[in-house]
């Protein structure tokens, strides 16, 4: 590897017989680096139950349209697809892919996939801004109220 550069994870396909699950796994290499995206199209692909956020990846592979083939097979017949990975603690994780694609590179195929992290994977900041902002508590509308 290049002194400077990121390692990125080569990754396989594997089908689970017992769920007929489809999943990509990656076998290899680092845990995914995860890149918030700032895409306006990425908007439309977040519509679940589930509150999330997409990331986009970029993982190595010998078989880049196949893989693409294998998601669109997946959505086409209105079934998930997703990438499986061991995080930094070694834990294995899911996360749902919503869009493929594939690049042809010197090294190889580049797949990139744009996936949901839910979750445990997105920390959310909850806060409580001051209607004010005076920094006070108090509320003119309710002066009984204690400060």
């Amino acid at each position: 590897m290049i002194p400077g550069t990121r390692e990125i994870p080569t990754i396989q396909v594997l089908m689970d017989n017992k769920t007929m699950d489809d999943k990509i796994t990656i076998i290899e290499g680092p845990p995914p680096t995860f890149e918030a995206v700032s895409e306006s199209w990425v908007l439309g692909l977040n519509e679940s139950p589930e509150l999330g956020e997409i990331a986009v990846t970029r993982l190595r592979t010998f078989n880049g349209p196949a893989l693409v083939e294998r998601c669109h097979r997946a959505w086409r017949n209105r079934q998930p697809i997703q990438l499986e990975f061991r995080n930094s603690d070694g834990l294995q994780q899911q996360a749902p892919i919503v869009a493929v694609r594939h690049i042809e590179t010197d090294e190889g195929h580049l797949l990139i996939l744009w996936v949901r992290l839910t979750g445990e994977e997105v920390q959310l900041e909850l806060g409580y801004e001051d209607d004010l902002g005076d920094g006070e508590d108090d509320d003119p509308e309710h002066p009984e109220w204690p400060s």
